[in-house]
């Protein structure tokens, strides 16, 4: 069985995919929320990333954007900038209520 490398541990190759994944994961989640509007799909996205999201996940996500254009849609981009700029936004969904571990890795 072959181990999947994790993403402290890959090529440069590796490394693009997994920041890839990661930027289309972002949009897909932001894309769940277009319906609410652009801002309260923002602050849900950034809720949802904040919530499940591994630590490496988001410090990934955030190296690979802190240059400029990575590829996140708008409201994905605005859920990234309000991570970085106030933290983690009040709870948008009972989804993210208090779930102790929760993370959308592995």
């Amino acid at each position: 069985m072959t181990e999947h490398p994790t993403p402290d541990q890959t090529t440069s190759e590796q490394y693009a995919d997994w920041n890839d994944r990661l930027v289309r994961m972002a949009n897909e989640i932001a894309r769940n929320f277009t319906a609410i509007g652009h801002e309260r799909a923002a602050v849900a996205t950034a809720d949802h990333i904040h919530s499940f999201w591994d630590r490496r996940m988001k410090e990934k996500l955030f190296q690979a954007c802190e240059t400029g254009e990575c590829g996140l849609s708008p409201a994905a981009h605005a859920a990234l900038q309000l991570l970085h700029d106030r933290g983690a936004p009040a709870h948008q969904t009972r989804a993210t209520e208090d779930i102790p571990g929760a993370s959308d890795a592995g």
